[in-house]
């Protein structure tokens, strides 16, 4: 994807394509990966929130690599035990917050999917684990403004796999 797509439309209607990568990149390889280690939200040498990452030579294979090294991090059962901080406003459980990079990565990549005329392809345990974790955090993520209303679907309608688009 070049900087031709970057101001394009997404499905966050206060975030553009370049804007959006510049918030994934962020909260998944640099706060994400922080989190993951236990170490300040704003480590000395790190990056600001706001930064463009998307301006910087060879960013897709920079965030790739950001990518994996926070994977691997989350990875390893400490990370999801005790606390810590995602953003500078206090430490909460490590569970909470990993399931919020969680959620970073495979919702905002769907936005990301979207607005790029591709699709995201998720195995079903990895959707499930995404779906058990956003459902517990979606009335408060409402309160806070993070989550619009929840939308009803009526029983009938198809139930669609997050992976490959096949109905269930």
């Amino acid at each position: 994807m070049g900087p031709d797509a970057f101001d394009g439309r997404t499905p966050c209607p206060e975030l553009k394509v370049g804007a959006l990568l510049n918030h994934l990149i962020f909260f998944t390889g640099v706060r994400g990966h922080a989190a993951g280690l236990k170490q300040p939200p704003q480590a000395p040498n790190e990056v600001a929130e706001g930064h463009d990452f998307t301006a910087e030579p060879d960013w897709a294979e920079a965030y790739a690599a950001r990518s994996a090294a926070t994977a691997a991090v989350w990875s390893a059962p400490e990370a999801w035990a005790g606390e810590t901080a995602l953003t500078g406003s206090g430490r909460m459980p490590a569970r909470f917050i990993g399931g919020i990079v969680l959620g970073e990565w495979l919702l905002h990549g769907w936005d990301l999917a979207v607005a790029t005329g591709q699709k995201l392809n998720v195995d079903d345990e990895l959707a499930a684990a995404l779906y058990e974790d956003i459902a517990g955090k979606a009335e408060m993520a409402r309160e806070y403004g993070v989550f619009g209303p929840e939308v009803s679907v009526p029983p009938t309608a198809a139930r669609v796999a997050v992976s490959g688009g096949r109905e269930r």
